[in-house]
């Protein structure tokens, strides 16, 4: 069920409050960049994405009709503005208000995956989601670390659920041999340590 508080806020907006679509920016656009910039590959152009994806989601606000997440229906859009963006020779600049502007200044950086606790850990986990192919990295970010369901990736992507579900375990797979000597490690950790505590 859609967070009513989110329902609260589209309500506000739709009704002429606009200052409250900052609470939807704000909340999710973390997780807009990190699907732009897998697919686009360069910080400057997906921020643009992310902008862009939020402006039409603005626009087309009064369309959202609540059948699905309001995140998956924005991710939908930022994910086909974003392919669109491939497929042109250079990346518009969209000017925005200045609110928007300053909501899209903080922080940009990449959802951490929660497997590791320690940095040098955690940035092994981004550097083996890194290694994968564009396309599963988003999904293994999408079902991981944003928590979505299969099938709202497959609204998100279009892509179906068998090929979602294929290359979700293949990823998984690679991610687990790329980390091994991680697990490994810690393994020989926790085995030294239950030694010494006898």
């Amino acid at each position: 069920m859609e967070n009513q508080e989110e329902l609260d806020y589209i309500r506000k907006v739709l009704n002429g409050e606009h200052a409250a679509y900052a609470f939807l920016v704000d909340r999710y656009k973390g997780m807009a960049y990190s699907i732009a910039l897998k697919i686009l590959e360069n910080q400057e152009d997906a921020q643009d994405v992310a902008q862009e994806g939020f402006i039409k989601a603005y626009q087309q606000l009064h369309q959202f009709e609540g059948k699905s997440k309001f995140s998956t229906w924005l991710y939908t859009i930022v994910y086909r503005t974003a392919l669109a963006k491939t497929k042109e020779a250079r990346v518009r600049t969209f000017s925005i208000t200045q609110q928007f502007r300053e909501t899209f200044t903080d922080d940009y950086s990449a959802p951490q995956l929660a497997l590791m606790q320690t940095e040098d850990e955690q940035r092994s986990v981004n550097l083996a989601v890194n290694k994968l192919p564009k396309t599963d990295a988003l999904l293994v970010i999408l079902y991981y670390i944003d928590d979505n369901s299969i099938s709202e990736i497959r609204q998100i992507t279009g892509m179906s659920i068998a090929n979602i579900k294929i290359r979700l375990f293949r990823a998984r797979k690679k991610l687990e041999r790329e980390l091994r000597f991680l697990l490994d490690d810690k393994n020989s950790g926790l085995k030294a340590y239950g030694k010494q505590g006898r």
